[in-house]
């Protein structure tokens, strides 16, 4: 027991070496993908609506396929995780999006579009809980935090590159009917660039630990620490129903639940509001400036919460986000004049963005990978996860209905009491700031 302990310790005294930055790497491209092809189909629902003369519903039928897809890949890819390993499901998640990518590309019609969007959603969803936890237990306790929002901050990168490389084409006066076929396309080539590097990676120490293979725990750690242990004792089995995870799975699926409902549904909708705006505008100056939006507002944001997640604390950074999330939408509820002065305006929306990511949409990432004992964190995540999806699948496919019907006001009004929700949910999960990953287990015991 006494080299066991030592054995953990050496895991969480870890300080970041080189294996830690090709896991950004190789973590964090995925993730760079994700987000691209997420975000990138309200600019190709936008060009395709006119093209092909799609409804209301058909819109939001797109918008929102992937998002649903990934609820079920990440529920699914979680609980694989956990029985297999993280490494044997590492690569599988983004060969399935590479497909969905290249298929959605050629597609000829609305329903083979949306069977590939499925695809795409399902690989997106699988690479949540897996990657999360690659980057988690290969983590040191005083830098968890950092190591995997670092990870999720390449979402940052993908939402960014998407818009950009739509104006760019836009500009250059490129084919409507040719531009989204590209847009889509263009999500194959991360994806395809780290399939190598993911099938290749080494499997967590601490999954290794659940199971009965002393020989390749002893190779894995010593690896990752120079230590040669013997006689490695294996860390407990758990339930995800025991009343103690329910409850801390309350927390962090419904957080993400929360968050994904405004999050998601600005995001996907943020052509819609823009064009609420200013309707004279065009798709390029619409395009352009939403992402001007993002770079300034929200990409501070990612790179914030990263750096100071593991001196501030995670729940402290989820109630904060919320708060002011919420603040902003009331504002922007509230004063019915200031889409008059749009000026205001994107500085209000700029702010919430800021705060959604410097706040929940890097925690609810987080959280889950870390909460959680070893033997349920892939499915606890990838459940997490899918509920979050859900309530992006929730935004993404009502609100631009809701923006349409009622108005920006009585949107951002609703988007506010979502967020006092979320502050409020937050106090369910434990705080692990500086925490070995190991206390889980005794978590568990005292539970």
């Amino acid at each position: 027991m006494q080299e066991q302990n030592s054995i953990l310790m050496q895991l969480d005294g870890m300080k970041l070496q080189r294996f830690h930055w090709r896991i950004i790497f190789t973590a964090g491209m995925g993730f760079f993908t994700d987000a691209y092809d997420l975000f990138v189909i309200g600019i190709v629902t936008a060009i395709l609506r006119p093209l092909w003369g799609l409804s209301i519903e058909e819109l939001a039928i797109l918008n929102g396929a992937a998002l649903a897809a990934a609820a079920c890949g990440s529920v699914f890819f979680g609980i694989l995780a956990d029985k297999f390993g993280r490494k044997k499901m590492y690569g599988v998640e983004i060969a399935i999006l590479f497909i969905g990518a290249i298929l959605s590309a050629i597609a000829p019609s609305f329903g083979y579009l949306l069977f590939s969007r499925i695809l795409v959603g399902l690989g997106i969803g699988g690479d949540y809980p897996t990657s999360a936890l690659i980057a988690s237990e290969n983590a040191g306790k005083a830098h968890r935090g950092f190591l995997v929002l670092l990870v999720f901050a390449m979402q940052a990168l993908g939402l960014t590159i998407g818009p950009l490389i739509a104006s760019f084409f836009l500009y250059i006066n490129i084919p409507t009917d040719m531009v989204w076929r590209i847009l889509l396309g263009i999500g194959a080539i991360p994806a395809a660039s780290v399939f190598y590097l993911r099938r290749r990676i080494q499997e967590s120490p601490r999954f290794l630990m659940t199971k009965n293979a002393p020989v390749e725990v002893s190779r894995v750690i010593a690896d990752i620490t120079g230590m040669n242990p013997n006689n490695i004792k294996r860390l407990p089995l758990h339930s995800l129903m025991k009343k103690k995870w329910l409850i801390c799975l309350f927390g962090t699926a419904g957080a993400w639940f929360l968050l994904d409902i405004a999050f998601y549904g600005n995001s996907v909708s943020s052509f819609l509001i823009l064009k609420t705006l200013n309707p004279a505008a065009n798709m390029l100056k619409n395009t352009l400036l939403s992402s001007l939006i993002f770079l300034i507002c929200a990409v501070p944001g990612y790179l914030a919460a990263a750096f100071f997640v593991d001196k501030i604390g995670r729940r402290f950074l989820q109630f904060l986000g919320f708060a002011m999330m919420g603040l902003m939408y009331l504002i922007l509820a509230g004063i019915p004049s200031i889409t008059q002065h749009v000026n205001w305006f994107l500085i209000v929306f700029g702010v919430s963005y800021f705060f959604t990511n410097f706040g929940p949409n890097t925690t609810t990432f987080l959280i889950p990978s870390e909460v959680y004992p070893t033997s349920i964190r892939g499915k606890a995540h990838g459940f997490s996860a899918a509920v979050g999806k859900v309530g992006a699948f929730i935004g993404a496919f009502f609100l631009p209905f809701v923006l349409e019907k009622f108005g920006l006001q009585f949107t951002m009004g609703l988007m506010a009491i979502v967020c006092v929700l979320g502050v409020s949910i937050t106090f369910l999960v434990p705080e692990m700031k500086g925490q070995s990953l190991e206390v889980t287990e005794e978590m568990a015991e005292e539970g």
